[in-house]
């Protein structure tokens, strides 16, 4: 007889990885972009920094909210097609019994013993099953609006914090270079514990959000520097 063993399925963390991993990313991104940027325009280190103060505030909140609203929509039609399931089941159980069964011959089950899988599945606990076999909802993949809208806010406001601490330490003639440079090396730290986490290859995500963030930044600071010196 062989030993029960654990398994730790990477599935679990995608709600929560999903949300830090953005708001991270989003946080370094768009507070050294804006850094930059006004450090390309800007005559004075302070200027620089009530910039990114005033980004890494506004871009928390405007994460929370974003999110929540993104996510409470999903969460309004997985519940809306909850309640419309746990109707049919007590209004309709024998076509609701057709359906399961149906669904496990779809997938390569004998339809006797498919029937038998309904039969009992629907005994145990029949929206359970409808919900995981017919809606494909588990308690891993609910939709969780506060939880998103908490996680992006604090991580956006985690990652913004790097760049602006970068640039009160960079001389006053270098911000732009040094929070570059040190943004980037944290997003592709970020890239790789994300895809650490999640259990995927390390390279492709480590380039994608480095790439894109240089791009950010280096189009900010162009147009900073355009803006600064026709005004």
């Amino acid at each position: 007889m062989h030993p029960l063993h654990r398994e730790n399925h990477l599935v679990d963390r995608i709600g929560w990885l999903r949300a830090a991993v953005l708001g991270a990313n989003d946080g370094i991104i768009s507070t050294a972009s804006l850094v930059v940027g006004v450090a390309a325009a800007a005559k004075s280190a302070e200027e620089v920094m009530v910039a990114g103060v005033a980004g890494l505030v506004a871009g928390a909140m405007s994460m929370a909210a974003g999110e929540y609203v993104s996510v409470s929509s999903q969460s309004d039609t997985e519940q809306a097609d909850m309640g419309r399931e746990r109707r049919e089941l007590a209004e309709q159980p024998e076509a609701e019994l057709a359906e399961l069964t149906q669904i496990y011959v779809d997938r390569g089950v004998e339809p006797g013993l498919a029937r038998q899988v309904a039969e009992q599945m629907t005994a145990k606990d029949a929206f359970a099953a409808h919900a995981r076999d017919e809606l494909g909802l588990a308690a891993h993949t609910i939709a969780r609006p506060v939880q998103a809208a908490l996680t992006s806010a604090a991580t956006f406001a985690g990652g913004a914090a790097i760049p602006l601490a970068i640039a009160v330490m960079a001389p006053a003639g270098s911000i732009s270079w040094a929070v570059s440079g040190g943004s980037l090396v944290c997003l592709a730290v970020l890239g790789a514990l994300g895809a650490r986490i999640g259990g995927a290859d390390l390279a492709t995500p480590t380039i994608r959000v480095t790439f894109w963030g240089a791009f950010a930044m280096a189009a900010t600071w162009g147009i900073g520097a355009l803006v600064g010196h026709a005004v």
